[in-house]
């Protein structure tokens, strides 16, 4: 933390104060978020973690969030901002907890993450929202999952939320509990999460309140105002660090979902003295399909990528957003009109990712520039007959690829990569649960674009039916646009989809195709993008190759032809 940062009466912030209390504030955050995920009983939340929880003051600013999926700041803050838009912070009531998804009512940013918003009251006056975000498996429309790249409007992708009370002071609304619900393939799990999260609301006032009792409100305020100037004033510092000037870098979609050209998404940085502009004029029309980014997951997007570029350990909370400005022309892929579909947003935030970080570039030094990563959400759903109870099953689950590589690193094989940060669901887990079979998960030798430092490598997964009338659907970016390298560093692999790998039938897909019906016996292969590589291959150390080559990263082929026949020699005659 800077010690030397002062406050706007020239006071200096007291840098061991703030840090002590910052922490206090994340371990609240992030008992909620330890209570979310182990109480939960869909694997989506239990398993893979697809959660958020953050706390906000009375004025709709966030003051702490968990370490959990950057993108889900936006439907955070949207659902708190749409409490005291709607509501107003005076009819609120202590015991209330509100529910919203939708993009255009509620600020969310698509259907199957719903929001839930707790007042949080001392001396009967609100005084904190604790919130909490939850991907649920399934909150109906067409296709199980609630996702499809073909949706053409919002109405097709499931349940519209708007902001509405599910607990008036103190009591649960279980019609409204049961009328969503209702709107699931599976109703049991959804009553069970939405429980699980309006307790772990709960669990963070209990928190939240006791830090009252301990310190004080008029204290407890005065450090949460301290902890926002801070934030702003150290991300101000780091952009007025940084050369004035204007610098560009578009990114592309592979199409917009129903086929036909790639989807530009251009990014221009304007940097004029402590402030900067983040503007997505040129930016393709809105798509046709479900890739529109709703206003709340664009914002959040470019704060995750300004944190990350500028201050890793910047604290997350309002501050951040004080010296930045985003421009999002209406009509575009950046921000939609009513009622476009969202549903396939999370591909769509991974470019505008990827669009942010290469027009840093522009600014920042050889050392800190990265090559592109898998900038994807590659996903997976199946859906049938449960084995386990009555109704239907649905399996939802992201996959991450490679990182690119950057200065000194090789890129991380296997991983998620910007706005997405859950974990994957265990192969143990995923067959106990449904009627499917993991037939591989593996990284995929020679996906990593080769360089100085090679891009990270995609991942394969395969999963086998197990019984007839099985719907999957399969899905990536990058099936065309592979990642770029940087400063000489090569391309990372595409993505493909691929169905009954290894049988006569074996056949690559489409990556918008929303409906396959399996039988028993057949499969469904994903493997994702790799990153790019940092550098020229030909300088690459001999002794990285050579350890490559054993790990079965890559293959002595490729070796050849990225590095050279001499360079392949020498790192075969390293292995004997």
């Amino acid at each position: 933390m800077d010690a030397q940062i002062t406050k706007a009466d020239g006071q200096l912030f007291d840098p061991i104060a703030m840090e002590v209390f910052s922490n206090r504030l994340l371990s609240i955050t992030e008992d909620m978020g330890n209570r979310l995920v182990r109480a939960s009983f869909s694997p989506n939340i239990k398993e893979r973690k697809d959660c958020s929880v953050a706390m906000f003051d009375a004025k709709g600013r966030l003051i702490a969030q968990a370490a959990h999926i950057p993108m889900h700041l936006g439907s955070l803050s949207g659902g708190v901002e749409t409490v005291l838009g709607k509501y107003g912070i005076e009819n609120v009531r202590d015991g209330d907890a509100f529910i919203c998804n939708d993009s255009y009512l509620a600020g969310g940013t698509h259907a199957p993450d719903i929001t839930i918003v707790t007042p949080i009251f001392w001396g009967g006056v609100c005084r904190f929202f604790a919130a909490n975000i939850g991907h649920h498996s399934d909150v109906g429309g067409t296709y199980p999952g609630s996702v499809s790249p073909t949706a053409r409007t919002v109405f097709e992708e499931g349940i519209r939320i708007p902001l509405v009370r599910i607990v008036r002071e103190g009591e649960l609304d279980m019609g409204m509990m049961t009328l969503l619900a209702e709107n699931s393939r599976e109703p049991a799990d959804r009553v069970a999460d939405l429980k699980v999260q309006i307790a772990a609301n709960d669990r963070g006032a209990q928190l939240m309140l006791e830090l009252v009792r301990q310190l004080g409100i008029d204290a407890v305020q005065q450090s949460i105002e301290d902890i926002l100037s801070y934030t702003a004033r150290r991300l101000r510092n780091r952009v007025a660090a940084l050369k004035d000037g204007t610098g560009s870098h578009t990114a592309y979609l592979d199409d917009d979902g129903f086929g036909g050209d790639p989807v530009a998404i251009k990014a221009t940085l304007i940097v004029d003295g402590d402030n900067l502009t983040v503007d997505f004029a040129g930016s393709g029309p809105q798509c046709r399909g479900s890739y529109n980014m709703p206003e709340s997951a664009m914002r959040a997007s470019v704060y995750y990528v300004v944190k990350t570029m500028l201050d890793p350990e910047l604290m997350a909370n309002e501050g951040m957003f004080d010296a930045i400005s985003i421009k999002l022309p209406e009509g575009t892929i950046t921000n939609p009109t009513f009622p476009a579909a969202v549903g396939m947003r999370s591909n769509t935030a991974q470019r505008v990712s990827a669009s942010v970080i290469g027009a840093f570039s522009h600014f920042l030094p050889r050392e800190r520039v990265m090559a592109a990563s898998n900038d994807a959400m590659p996903a997976m759903v199946f859906s049938g007959r449960s084995r386990r109870r009555a109704g239907t099953y649905v399996y939802v689950e992201t996959i991450g690829g490679g990182a690119g590589a950057r200065f000194g690193h090789d890129g991380a094989d296997g991983t998620h990569v910007h706005i997405t940060n859950s974990s994957n669901l265990p192969a143990e887990a995923l067959e106990n649960e449904y009627p499917l079979v993991v037939d591989e998960y593996s990284l995929i030798t020679d996906s990593g674009g080769a360089g100085t430092w090679r891009g990270g490598m995609g991942i394969a997964r395969q999963i086998r039916a197990l019984d007839d009338e099985t719907f999957c659907y399969a899905s990536s970016e990058g099936t065309i646009i592979p990642a770029d390298g940087v400063f000489g560093g090569g391309k990372g692999a595409v993505a493909h989809i691929i169905r009954d790998r290894g049988t006569a039938a074996e056949q690559e897909i489409p990556a918008n195709q929303p409906r396959l019906v399996l039988a028993a016996g057949q499969s469904v292969r994903v493997e994702t993008p790799g990153g790019g590589g940092f550098g020229p291959a030909e300088t690459r150390d001999v002794a990285a190759i050579a350890a490559d080559l054993r790990a079965g990263r890559v293959t002595p082929s490729a070796v050849r032809a990225a590095y050279g026949e001499a360079k392949a020699v020498q790192a075969e005659q390293m292995l004997l």
